[in-house]
């Protein structure tokens, strides 16, 4: 007589490679939220530091005269809102990546920030300023688009993973009915033969 049957707990189908892309995914998304969460606030309020928060003044001073079509159309941009606009949004932005599990709030923010890297090397760029400082704009530019690279990867696979989990299901239905259907038919048959003994 046969022991009672063992039900396992069903395991982790995620292969390694998409954990990992998951792990790098997530600490991607903490460490540069936390990094623009603290430049952001720097921008907005001496409290952090007070030296920095000064050279962050005399910087915006300097970009908000190299702003695009500033010159052509004859108009200039406060400093202080601008510097206020962009630390704002780098401190909303770092909140979206590190805190809201939503994908579509993320990437959005990863978005807006890769766009606003990509700004910021291009008033580097036009005051003048040396490699040294234009470089931290462009690390941060290409780390955030490493984030979204690996977003659409992981994205893609699930997707694929959800096709191929549909197929086989609906492949395993038709096996279960064309084996119903043949043991079916192997029943009747077998009625019939023994009607048949029985007649003769």
């Amino acid at each position: 007589m046969s022991g009672p049957t063992q039900t396992l707990a069903p395991s982790d189908s995620r292969p390694p490679t998409t954990t990992m892309a998951s792990i790098v995914l997530k600490s991607l998304s903490v460490l540069l939220g936390i990094f623009f969460i603290f430049v952001g606030t720097t921008k907005l309020t001496p409290k952090i530091s007070k030296e920095l928060h000064k050279d962050l003044r005399k910087e915006f001073a300097r970009y908000s005269k190299v702003f695009p079509l500033a010159q052509t159309l004859e108009f200039k941009i406060p400093s202080k809102w601008y510097r206020r606009t962009v630390g704002g949004l780098e401190v909303l932005c770092g909140i979206c990546l590190t805190f809201i599990p939503s994908k579509r709030v993320k990437q959005s923010a990863n978005l807006v920030l890769a766009l606003m890297m990509l700004f910021a090397t291009y008033n580097h760029w036009m005051v003048g300023d040396k490699f040294e400082r234009l470089a931290p704009s462009l690390v941060f530019f290409f780390m955030l688009t490493c984030r979204l690279i690996v977003e659409y990867q992981i994205r893609r696979k699930d997707k694929s993973d959800k096709t191929t989990g549909k197929k086989s299901s609906s492949n395993d239905a038709k096996d279960s009915s064309n084996t119903s259907a043949s043991s079916g038919t192997t029943a009747s048959a077998g009625v019939q033969h023994s009607k048949a003994k029985k007649d003769l």
